[in-house]
């Protein structure tokens, strides 16, 4: 077999049958075939696409290039990803609800990189979270516990990193089936039996229409059905950040709140829907009886229970989630006032995850320092009126930091005479 009939073949159009896909990610994978051959195929996948079975294949195969996370003695296992966004603290929440409930929780997330932030990145601003447990250890936690969130490790999906690192340089990121098949391989690789996705659109966001991003979500869950997998996905709205903190620990403190049923309105909203998704899904319940679960489980105090157990088994200092101590103060901070009189209009959630990571709060390269206690907190949301003069938001972080990332800041509203319309933040649910 050729490289070169390969990226021929899909050049003009046509499928390529299994055979094909394996050869090419196996090298992939044993660096047989050289990057530009890849790169050729790549922009022949973005030009004229891939048809259900060609996705599935691929998916599967890079899946299986490196390790495949075996949870079969686990019970219920679920796992939730997000396609990034800001202020999304939504594992930290969701994850505890459902191990409450009775699901097995056993996630490997990853570190922000660029304006969104990193599960991993949160939960290390909690004093002592070990973030790296050997396998037996994070299966024992999450047997125990029914919830267990380690960093990513181990050669999960090998060919997926060598092929997003030459998408990213060849304009080859835009194409649902590669999008598609990156995400779900190193889900079907960490091995849980259901799995739920919450797939954004927006300014904050890779997909920026509804209509997008229930294209990518209906292709993944495609892709987790054809590989015997239980799916659900949600498509949510990511123009607006969620809830008021961005930024590690005090992202931390605010799911806090939403586990105490203390948290803004948004944020729990879409918590309450993941979470009966995670639950719904795992034992194939209806959507009234999961939210009801859901809302019982955070009301009597067992969820926020399960979250502090998991953190303490994890040599976390869960004494700051309780407030028996205090998160790390932020070196400085800089206000920001309201130009003008007006609504709300536009609060652009790229550019408040931008100035977020100029705070220190995020990183632009996987190996630069992350500072736990920057971020920005928010007074005034989409459809607020504000007078002029009245704080807006605050930035936190290293004060040579917080004034740069102000200004950066202030670019990421408008204002109008009349209230805008308000949007729905679950613009669907594909079950």
């Amino acid at each position: 077999m050729r490289m070169t009939d390969i990226i021929e073949k899909k050049r003009y159009g046509n499928e390529l049958d299994d055979r094909e896909i394996r050869f090419f990610v196996s090298g992939v994978t044993d660096k047989s075939i050289p990057d530009y051959q890849i790169c050729a195929l790549l922009m022949a996948i973005v030009l004229n696409g891939m048809n259900e079975r060609e996705t599935l294949t691929l998916t599967t195969e890079m899946a299986k290039s490196g390790d495949i996370l075996d949870l079969s003695d686990l019970e219920n296992t679920v796992d939730k990803h997000s396609t990034g966004g800001v202020g999304d603290k939504t594992t930290l929440v969701v994850a505890p609800i459902a191990a409450a409930l009775g699901c097995t929780v056993a996630k490997m997330s990853g570190r922000g990189l660029g304006f969104t932030g990193g599960t991993v990145d949160k939960l290390q601003s909690i004093t002592g979270y070990n973030i790296s447990v050997p396998t037996e250890k994070f299966k024992e936690n999450a047997r125990k516990y029914g919830m267990c969130v380690v960093g990513q490790s181990g050669n999960f999906a090998p060919a997926d990193k060598r092929l997003y690192a030459l998408r990213d340089v060849t304009a080859t990121v835009d194409s649902i089936p590669l999008i598609a098949s990156s995400i779900m391989s190193k889900k079907l690789a960490a091995g849980a039996e259901t799995i739920v996705l919450d797939v954004k659109y927006g300014s904050g966001a890779f997909m920026k229409t509804p209509a997008d991003a229930q294209k990518l979500a209906l292709s993944m869950v495609k892709i987790g059905k054809g590989a015997g997998r239980k799916m659900s996905a949600l498509i949510t709205d990511m123009d607006v950040p969620l809830g008021f903190n961005i930024g590690n620990s005090l992202e931390v403190m605010e799911a806090v709140k939403v586990l105490k049923g203390e948290g803004p309105d948004d944020l729990t909203e879409l918590c309450i829907s993941i979470a009966a998704q995670m639950y719904s899904k795992s034992f194939s319940l209806g959507k009234v009886e999961s939210i009801s679960a859901v809302k019982r489980v955070i009301a009597d105090g067992s969820a926020f229970e399960t979250l502090c157990k998991a953190v303490a088994a994890q040599d976390g200092n869960e004494k700051l989630l309780t407030g028996e101590h205090e998160f790390k103060k932020p070196e400085s901070c800089t206000e920001v006032f309201a130009p003008k009189n007006g609504y709300i209009s536009l609060l652009n959630s790229q550019i408040i995850g931008k100035a977020s990571s100029v705070a220190g709060a995020g990183r632009e390269r996987l190996d630069d320092t992350v500072d736990y206690t920057a971020g920005i907190v928010l007074d005034k949301k989409y459809g607020e009126y504000i007078k002029k003069g009245e704080r807006l938001a605050t930035v936190y972080g290293k004060q040579e930091k917080t004034k740069i990332a102000a200004e950066e800041l202030i670019k990421a509203y408008d204002f109008s005479a009349e209230k805008p319309d308000k949007k729905p933040l679950v613009y669907k649910i594909i079950d």
